[in-house]
């Protein structure tokens, strides 16, 4: 891990140890979310999702009432 440099203020030791608990907790979350997606075969980016080109249903508008009934 990269060291940590506080720049402003003065934290207790108790308080580094809080902070640097919460952050290795999130770090060891985001690798092991990503390590369970590569294993379980899905996409390995959002850019090679392919269910986003899906065409979603499209949203009412305001005049959707109005121009429900107009021929096809």
């Amino acid at each position: 891990m990269t060291p940590v440099k506080v720049l402003h203020g003065q934290p207790t030791p108790e308080e580094l140890a809080a902070v640097m608990a919460v952050v290795s907790a999130r770090a060891a979350a985001a690798a092991a979310a990503a390590a369970a997606q590569r294993t379980a075969g899905g996409p390995a980016s959002a850019w090679a999702d392919r269910a986003a080109a899906m065409r979603r249903m499209p949203a009412p508008g305001p005049h959707a009432w109005r121009t429900s009934g107009w021929a096809r």
